[in-house]
């Protein structure tokens, strides 16, 4: 697919076919052992709009993250004021831990936040360097289990809480895109989590036996936490009717989850570097993530 393509288009998430990379991936260890920089190749042509935060008044930067099979890498920032913040994980989009997700970081670092973006890939694959679609979903994240990112993001939880900057009884997460099916995911695997916010993240076709046993869609009314759901009104990978139907089982749970749908506009509305940025769109879903988390205490 072409990249441009990308949220406008349906993609088969099953069946998706790899183009070759450029360079290769390999299978031993650890592939990344620290994170991309800049924006990722498939993320081009970049856009004058795309917004640089700055890191004054903040800490920021890369960290390693221990789990139980080695280290992986993450992005950090927090303000530079001593003092515990509350915690935010931030989950990537489908190009990884690249500049746009640094970014996002830094800007709710300025809002007061231990913002941690952990490299949701680091075992599978770097995305970073590869230009094609299908080879981003089929040679890397088909290939990741939604348990081990679950862990993986109960580590960074332990990181933020041993680096004795992070309130983590306030810890709530906000994912993007890929990211935005992983707020879901882990909001349904951890139960003390105070808030999730999933901007336009898959709530079904994405489920396989082994590794994604279930769908959003088959929990949603038994989800605990509360859930902001922020998306696209024109969106070719989550349909009108499958968040209709989300909304019903969410409405079931009593978790006091929400989803808003912005009309007439595309998959990817708060990517700032791409062409689907909407910022009207943007920045008032921006507002709703800001009042969420407020509203629930993290």
């Amino acid at each position: 697919m072409n990249v441009m393509d990308y949220g406008l288009k349906p993609v088969d998430f099953q069946t998706a076919k790899p183009a070759v990379p450029k360079t290769g991936l390999a299978r031993r260890g650890f592939v990344m052992t620290s994170l991309a920089s800049g924006f990722a190749v498939a993320s081009n042509p970049l856009l004058a709009q795309a917004i640089a935060t700055d890191s004054k008044g903040l800490v920021a930067g890369e960290v390693k993250i221990k789990i139980a099979d080695g280290e992986i890498p993450a992005y950090v920032a927090r303000p530079a004021k001593p003092g515990k913040y509350p915690t935010l994980l931030v989950v990537q989009e489908i190009f990884g831990v690249h500049e746009h997700i640094k970014d996002m970081c830094r800007r709710y670092a300025k809002q007061g936040y231990y913002a941690i973006a952990p490299e949701m890939y680091a075992r599978q694959g770097d995305v970073s360097k590869l230009t094609d679609i299908g080879a981003i979903i089929s040679t890397v994240v088909s290939k990741v289990p939604d348990a081990q990112v679950c862990a993986d993001l109960d580590a960074a939880v332990a990181f933020a809480k041993a680096s004795k900057f992070a309130d983590t009884s306030r810890t709530a997460l906000v994912g993007y895109c890929w990211g935005g099916r992983i707020a879901w995911v882990y909001a349904n695997h951890n139960p003390q989590l105070k808030a999730a916010i999933s901007y336009y993240g898959l709530l079904d076709g994405f489920k396989e036996p082994t590794l994604r046993p279930q769908d959003p869609i088959d929990y949603g009314d038994k989800i605990k936490v509360p859930v902001l759901g922020l998306y696209s009104g024109i969106d070719a990978f989550v349909k009108q009717e499958t968040i209709a139907k989300m909304r019903g089982l969410i409405n079931k749970s009593g978790s006091g989850s929400e989803i808003i749908v912005f009309p007439n506009v595309d998959h990817g509305f708060n990517a700032d570097y791409r062409p689907s940025y909407d910022k009207a769109a943007a920045t008032y879903a921006q507002k709703l993530a800001n009042d969420w988390l407020k509203k629930h205490g993290a």
